[in-house]
Formats: C-alpha cells, structure tokens, sequence
C-alpha cells in the first residue's frame, strides 16, 4: 500500500492472500510460503525468469532450471552422468499428475528416470505412482504434514562429500590401469583380451541402457523382424539381429525383486517368475542356475540362436540379462500355464474338449515340423513332454524350454552322445539306451505326447493289471480292435469315431521301436490334415515287452542324474 499526497487514503499496489488460493501464483516450478516476507520462492536449482521477482510483485513468469537435464531421448548420458531426484517434503502436491499402480517406490523412480518429459515423481503408501511432465504449477510448502515429492535434478548439481577424493582416487588409478591395460592388449594374442574387454564393456553399456519396464516388445521385437526380412545380405542380417539386453535392476522390479508371490514354478534349470512392464504386458522371467555349466558366451549364442526361430506354436524368447553373475531369460507369458495341469487334473482335464485336444495335437505338430524342417537351423528338442508345452490364452499350444536341445546340420538326421538328457517316458529306445538321437527322438516323443493326450493319461504312471506303461495298453486294445477304450472318459467321444481311431493309428506309428518305421514330422502333419488318406498298420512300440532300460544302460546313474522327482535328467553340456 502506499500512502498518497493530496486525499488522506491508502492506494492497494498488491496484496497477498493469507492462504494461497490463486491457481499458479508462483509459476512455474515456484513455491508458495504461508508466513515469510516474500510468499514465493524457487525450487532449489531453479532461479526467477525475470529478475524483477525479487521486488516482489509478479511471479507468474515461474522459475527456470539453472542446469539443464539430461537428453534422454537417445538413452545416452553425458560424460557418463545421469540425472538423480532430490527428495522434497511438506508438500502440497500439483494436481496435474499422472497415476497409476505400482509395485514399489523404485519403480515408480525408474519410470520417471526413463521418461524425458517426467520432472518429478511421488509414490505414496497407497501403491500408487505419481509422474509430472513439464512444469509444476501450484505447489504449496506446508510447516507439517503434505506429502513427499521428488524433483528431477541436472547431473551436474549432484554433490557428494566424498568427490574430492574420489577424484584424487580416480586421477591415481586410471592412469595406473590404463597403463596396465594398454600391456595386456598389447602382448595377449590374437587379440583375444581385446575382445573381451570390448564384448564385456557393450554387454554392459546395452543392459545399462535397456529397461526391461519400458520396453514394448509387441512393436519393438516385430521392428527387428521386418529389418531382418527386408535385408538380402545375410551376413550383414545376422549382425544386425541382436535380443535385446535389460538390466538386471529393471527386471528386478519388474518381478518385484523376485518375490516368492510372483514365483511361477522352478525345474531344472532355475526358478521362473512373472514380471509386469510399465505398459501392463505380462512376462515370464527365468532365471538359470548357477549349476547348469554354461559360460556367458555359450549362454549369449545359444539364446540369440533359439530367440531366431519364430513360429506361432514356439514360445518366443522376449530378451535376456547378463550381469551380476546372473543370466537370465525373458520369455513371453502364458497364462494358462503347461498342459500337464489341465491333462492330469481330474477337474482341470473336463477343460480339455476333443476339439481343444485336437488343436493342440495339431499345433505341436507344426511346431516340431518347423524345427525339423522349415527353420533355418534344425533342432532336435530331446524333452517333449507335457509339461514342456505352455498355453497362451486361447489354448493355442507352443513348445517351450530348449535347454537341452541340439543343433545339427541341415543334411544330418541322427548325432550321437555319450551324455543322456531327457524325461524317462518320453525317451527313444536308441536314444535311452544307445545315446542315438535324432529327429525320430523327438518323433517318439510326439506319439508319446499323443497318447496322452488322448487318453487322459501318463506313460510313466499308468499302471493296470495288465500293463506297466500307456504304451503297452495302447498296443493292447489295438490288437484287439478296441481302441476306442483307449478315450479319456472324462470328456465326450468325438462325432466320428474314426477320427480317434485315425489320430490313435497316427501315435502308435510314432512310437515303433525301430527309427526307420516312424514317420517324419512331414509324414505326420500330412496323416493328420488328410483325414481320408490310408494310413499304414503299426508294428509293436518299444518298452512293451518288459525289458528294463536303467539295467542295458549301465552310464545312466538315477541318483547322480535325475531331478528330484527322479523322472528328469538334468546333465548340461556345451553346445
């Protein structure tokens, strides 16, 4: 106010109201005080646009950064720096956020991080996350109570008291090793330190730079594929192909730090669990143990190898993780789980319909078919079994868990080894007993699967008075044309009997004992699309005439090999 010569009365310059109620009154990342001299004030490592602030009339110019942030558009930081959040409380929080469950502070921290418009974050004791993007309007420094915000702050402010001497430490030991480094190099042959130094500083540079949380692999990974099939160069197109590397911080929160609630199952080669992205898609998340005896090389080429084959009825490898001693796989999430939940649940089964059945028979044809055949590498897969084939959410089938796949020539059809893996049940005669494995071995294994799924029911348990395996009661009812016994009585026949009659055949021609007998996968998918074509009669299958395979294979040690269940063998080896 001021007092005016001439009429004795007071003329109102500007006036403050006692509780901020003026939308915006300080502007722009400016902060309203209840009981100062000046109501408003910058945010720390802000400072007024105009200068004439601080005379004190008008603020609604706001604040502006004195450093800027970082250019987060590219994931790059420079001078190896990246932006931190000052913590902030007794607050009265802006109204324009953006909000949304999450699963923990640090999640919420990371998303803002990754966001380039993001400029501050609140998470409370709700669940809930809170971003702002652009400037903050309205904030109000309470003396108690509020809330806690954390503000988004240029590199180059972050102050440490212990920079001094980590300079003086860093100035003494770079030199040092670089030195030491430069002799390595210079003396190690062939280079071979060179590229490890290299491979190892991009492994971690592409992990430091991936979050697992943000990344859309719906748009992303299909990116890849284009780029791979539009390019005739093939060397060029197998450079260029790279799975993507996450860190292991964001698939830590993304699985909330691998919590025991988001635990999916564990076999063999580690526990599994279910992760969730910022964008809401879900994940399967498996981590290897440190027993299975690969080095990160092996481990690095065998996923890119695998992650290459795309096919509908293949679970498709999303990415990995390499660090901390850790290598982990990204896979996409099947929400109806393995088939051996439903198939051998007395309640869960009735899901299973004949025409469910029949689909998923087909699909795993077409998927072996593939590996066999039309991917640009064949596998042979040695672990078909129920509980390698997942569910997505239309029950469309999609075999899983290539750790104990190999890799042969395009022209090679069998490989031999002195090493056993697989499930007992599921296992070829030549291949338990004599370590010959081919694309037949897996064929054997599909007749197995194909029974059971027929039946309801598994080769391993099924015993009767009669039989010790599904196999030899399979073979029984055929010789005595009562096949039809063979249906899982849970669910209703089929309209045509001769259809299960047909698919019946097509599994006991798949477990003959003898490899030459056994149809391709080709002969396979072509017997079961081609209903009326005739199908030839089948000889006896193996292990039906009593023999005991653990007593002919004197190198298969059960209590050295086999998981806990004692029905998987868990032998790794190099590929």
């Amino acid at each position: 106010m001021a007092w005016l010569s001439g009429p004795q009365d007071w003329d109102i310059i500007w006036d403050v109201p006692l509780n901020q109620s003026i939308y915006g009154l300080c502007g722009a990342f400016g902060v309203y005080r209840k009981n100062i001299s000046s109501p408003c004030e910058c945010l720390i490592g802000f400072e007024p646009f105009s200068t004439d602030y601080t005379s004190g009339n008008d603020w609604s110019g706001g604040c502006v950064r004195k450093s800027s942030l970082q250019k987060c558009e590219n994931n790059t930081y420079a001078n190896g720096k990246k932006d931190w959040f000052m913590k902030i409380p007794f607050l009265r929080l802006p109204g324009n956020s953006k909000a949304y469950s999450a699963a923990s502070a640090r999640y919420c921290e990371v998303a803002c991080m990754n966001n380039c418009s993001c400029t501050a974050y609140a998470y409370n004791s709700s669940g809930y996350c809170m971003i702002w993007e652009g400037a903050l309007l309205n904030l109000q420094q309470l003396l108690d109570g509020g809330e806690i915000m954390y503000l988004r702050r240029a590199a180059d402010e972050h102050q440490s008291t212990k920079g001094k001497k980590w300079k003086v430490w860093v100035a003494v030991l770079v030199p040092t090793t670089g030195l030491i480094l430069c002799l390595f190099i210079c003396f190690s042959t062939k280079g071979k330190l060179k590229r490890i130094v290299t491979n190892s500083y991009q492994t971690r540079e592409k992990a430091s730079n991936n979050n697992l949380l943000l990344f859309d692999f719906n748009t992303e990974l299909d990116a890849i594929n284009e780029e791979m099939n539009t390019n005739n160069n093939m060397k060029k197109r197998e450079k260029d192909f790279e799975l993507p590397l996450f860190s292991y911080e964001s698939v830590s929160i993304a699985t909330n730090n691998f919590s025991a609630v988001n635990k999916l199952g564990e076999g063999g080669y580690g526990p599994v669990y279910k992760g969730k992205l910022l964008r809401g898609q879900e994940i399967a998340v498996k981590m290897l143990s440190k027993r299975s005896g690969q080095g990160i090389e092996e481990f690095t080429n065998e996923t890119i190898l695998i992650a290459k084959l795309q096919h509908r009825n293949l679970v498709r490898i999303l990415g990995c993780c390499i660090e901390r001693d850790e290598k982990i796989l990204i896979y996409e999430y099947m929400p109806n789980q393995s088939l051996d939940v439903y198939l051998f649940d007395p309640i869960r089964k009735k899901v299973l319909a004949w025409e469910t059945r029949v689909h998923i028979i087909k699909g795993i044809a077409q998927g072996l078919l593939y590996l066999h055949q039309y991917s640009r590498i064949r596998i042979i897969h040695r672990d078909l079994k129920p509980s390698n084939i997942l569910l997505d959410s239309e029950m469309n089938p999609k075999i899983s868990d290539f750790g104990m796949a190999r890799i042969v020539g395009g022209n090679e059809t069998e490989a031999n080894t002195n090493r056993i893996v697989g499930t007992f049940g599921y296992m070829s005669p030549e291949y338990a007993i004599d370590g010959l494995y081919s694309i037949k071995s897996d064929v054997f294994s599909f007749g197995v699967l194909l029974l059971e799924i027929i039946s309801g029911k598994k080769n391993t348990g099924f015993y009767n008075s009669s039989s010790l395996n599904l196999l030899k009661h399979a073979w029984g009812l055929w010789v005595y044309d009562l096949s039809l016994e063979l249906m899982d009585p849970t669910i209703s026949y089929p309209s045509s009997r001769s259809i299960l009659l047909r698919f019946i055949n097509i599994g006991l021609l798949c477990v003959q004992e003898s490899p030459t007998d056994r149809p391709t996968m080709l002969d396979v998918v072509l017997m079961i699309s081609n209903e009326r074509a005739p199908l030839p009669k089948p000889k006896q299958p193996a292990f039906t005439t009593g023999r005991n395979m653990m007593d002919t294979n004197p190198t298969i040690d059960t209590a050295r090999n086999c998981s806990n269940n004692s029905v998987t063998i868990s032998i790794m080896e190099a590929r």
